[in-house]
């Protein structure tokens, strides 16, 4: 039993050494209470720093994501009016497409109109040439005729004088 009690004694002995070894380690490791205090409020004004900034983080990121959704509606609204407006054009385009494809078949139908009046203009033309021939012809005849009949006027006139001057005569 002694050796019992000496072996339990060596035994607390070396853990009570041990455990005094871990408080002094504790103890040196330690910080004074004036410092702990310090070293606290720095640490409650620092996590009141981190809590202010992480409000307003989340206050901005809040922010941001307000504006993200306003900027994105505002794009949507004008790539709809974008989308509007080509359609718009799309139908204008149409439309003035058509135009010019009824503008271009009435140029045709002028052009092929203006080909034949071009032709009938020389048929024309040719008639006329034929018809001046034809009245200068008339007119040279006309004036033929006219000196002619002038001719027998001249004639008729100088007859009628000589029946003139030959009827007194054979009266009496």
């Amino acid at each position: 039993q002694l050796l019992e009690a000496k072996a339990s004694l060596s035994l607390a002995r070396s853990q009570h050494a041990l455990q005094l070894q871990q408080a002094k380690a504790q103890i040196n490791n330690m910080v004074p209470k004036k410092q702990f205090e310090q070293l606290q409020t720095t640490l409650r004004e620092e996590q009141g720093k981190t809590q202010q900034l992480q409000e307003s983080l989340q206050q901005q990121a809040e922010q941001m994501c307000r504006q993200l959704v306003r900027t994105q509606e505002e794009h949507e609204h004008l790539l709809q009016a974008a989308v509007e407006q080509a359609e718009g054009l799309e139908h204008s385009l149409r439309g003035a497409e058509a135009v010019l494809a009824e503008r271009v078949a009435q140029l045709r139908d002028a052009q092929a109109q203006l080909s034949k009046n071009k032709i009938l203009i020389e048929d024309l033309r040719g008639e006329n040439r034929s018809f001046a021939m034809a009245l200068q012809a008339a007119e040279l005849k006309q004036k033929s005729m006219e000196e002619k009949n002038q001719l027998l006027e001249e004639q008729a006139s100088a007859l009628k004088q000589l029946i003139g001057k030959i009827t007194p005569a054979s009266l009496s």
